[in-house]
């Protein structure tokens, strides 16, 4: 400890304190191998929770951190790791709009212990709490002293001591000494704690002031409602009456309460009739001009409607260069792009199609989801990387010429449903356009997938369209029941992955 001092200050954490909080973080972890955060999670955190992220000063130094999420009651109280409360360190654990201030880390450096500086973190957190109007402080705390009384007595006997102070245990005492009681004991909680023989303790701290009214505007739902549109391929004049038959299908699938709409993949084909006597990359060039004017008037039609629309997809120029993209318009006005990454043999050869770079999830207000254009769901990577996210529900826009094509789509979009513990729709066009070359006839049977498990359907199919049959699809999707799969299904097909002998990662 320093012998002088002249200045203590308790701030948020700001990302310039990186370098020294990595220092500190070291120190403070030196009995774990790499314990320390890296550059982009702290990045991440203070973008989706700035005012939890806490740092703590000794005349200008960064000497300790306290760091957290907020997270849904049920989510902290279940069994949980480290790794699963965290999201797999991608923090996508975190709601805006649960009852629960979950932390995370807190750490005091070494040299700067015992001037009750932690103390001083965790009533910022209380402050926190109260002024959040959440329900409590939860977090899962090391035991680190446990190493040397664990051929001795178990965990229990050992919070029972430590409790009624016959063993003094640094973590557990002084998180004790600050009112937080324990709930239970964690196994496997955080993996290369030997200190701890990976054992962790759940505390709890109740915010007194919690003023239990419900929220009753903006609330995320757990029942998810989505309108699908099978779209038959027809001859339209121009591009009102493209606007005319969306909008159709936007009041129809809005008017059942829908949250979501979905359209296929290029679905404004039939405006390349104008352009027949071109080749079929000048035609689609030329309505690509019409992505903006598309995207705006979505734009309009998801205010109006109070639905959020996923386009399916168009052709889209940028700097010389083709794309197949689509947009997401929220009904709040705003919007994001998504463009196809892999790009069929077919595309490559009559139009000259490039994919994208960019692979992303979305936040709405009715979670977390991910968009993929038909070929991309052929690749699991991209869905993996994309549930790594958080996703919870994938929307696939596709086109597909035969029934071997829409086999392949649909058959794999089935796949990542099981695979990621999600919910799969997928929406296509059917019918046939003579007048437009390269878009000869379409097959579909638009469709939402689930996992197969038994809060779903046996078959993981929870609805179907009739094929080749313009229609909607209404479906009913509930998120809580993926919450149930992760923790108790069957299988249990994220968890149990071996990251001790593979990974997937962005390369960027």
């Amino acid at each position: 400890m320093q012998t002088e001092i002249n200045k203590v200050e308790l701030r948020n954490l700001r990302i310039e304190d990186y370098k020294e909080l990595k220092k500190s973080m070291m120190e403070a972890y030196s009995e774990l191998e790499n314990a320390y955060w890296k550059e982009h999670h702290i990045e991440k955190l203070l973008t989706i929770f700035p005012e939890g992220q806490l740092v703590i000063l000794v005349d200008g130094k960064v000497v300790g951190s306290a760091l957290s999420l907020i997270v849904n009651e049920d989510t902290a109280n279940r069994n949980h790791n480290y790794s699963d409360i965290t999201g797999n360190y991608t923090f996508s654990t975190h709601d805006p709009l649960g009852d629960v201030l979950y932390g995370i880390d807190v750490f005091i450096h070494p040299k700067y212990r015992g001037l009750r500086l932690g103390r001083r973190l965790y009533d910022t957190r209380k402050e926190l709490c109260e002024q959040l109007n959440l329900k409590a402080i939860v977090f899962a705390g090391r035991i680190p002293n446990y190493t040397k009384y664990s051929e001795e007595i178990s965990p229990k006997i050992y919070i029972d001591k430590v409790r009624q102070k016959e063993i003094y245990d640094p973590v557990l005492s002084f998180q004790l000494s600050n009112d937080f009681h324990v709930i239970k004991i964690m196994r496997n909680y955080l993996a290369g704690d030997k200190s701890s023989k990976e054992f962790a303790v759940l505390l709890e701290w109740n915010n007194i002031y919690y003023d239990k009214s419900p929220k009753l505007i903006n609330t995320r739902k757990s029942v998810i409602r989505i309108g699908l549109v099978q779209w038959q391929m027809r001859p339209l004049a121009n591009l009102e009456a493209l606007f005319e038959q969306s909008e159709f299908f936007i009041d129809v699938v809005s008017g059942y309460g829908s949250d979501f709409a979905l359209f296929p993949e290029l679905f404004i084909a039939p405006l390349m009739a104008d352009f027949n006597h071109l080749s079929e990359a000048d035609a689609i060039r030329e309505i690509a001009n019409y992505s903006e004017p598309i995207r705006k008037r979505f734009q309009e039609f998801a205010i109006s409607y109070n639905i959020n629309i996923i386009t399916g997809s168009m052709p889209y120029l940028e700097d010389g260069v083709l794309y197949n993209v689509g947009f997401l318009c929220k009904r709040d006005g705003t919007y994001e792009m998504y463009t196809k990454i892999h790009i069929t043999p077919n595309e490559v050869q009559y139009w000259g199609m490039k994919g994208g770079s960019e692979i992303k999830t979305f936040d709405t207000d009715c979670g977390k989801i991910g968009i993929m254009i038909c070929y991309d769901v052929e690749f699991p990577e991209l869905s993996r990387l994309m549930s790594d996210q958080g996703m919870e529900i994938l929307f696939v826009p596709f086109l597909t010429d035969t029934q071997n094509g829409y086999t392949r789509v649909k058959l794999c979009a089935q796949a990542r449903a099981i695979e990621n513990e999600c919910y799969v729709a997928i929406a296509g066009c059917v019918g046939n356009l003579p007048k437009v070359n390269n878009m000869d006839i379409q097959y579909a049977q638009t469709a939402v997938f689930t996992p197969s498990d038994f809060a779903f359907p046996s078959n993981g199919i929870k609805a179907e369209a009739t094929p080749n049959t313009e229609m909607t699809l209404i479906v009913d999707v509930d998120l809580d029941l993926l919450k149930k799969l992760h923790e108790h299904g069957s299988v249990r097909i994220l968890k149990d992955r071996r990251h001790d002998l593979y990974q997937i990662k962005k390369l960027k």
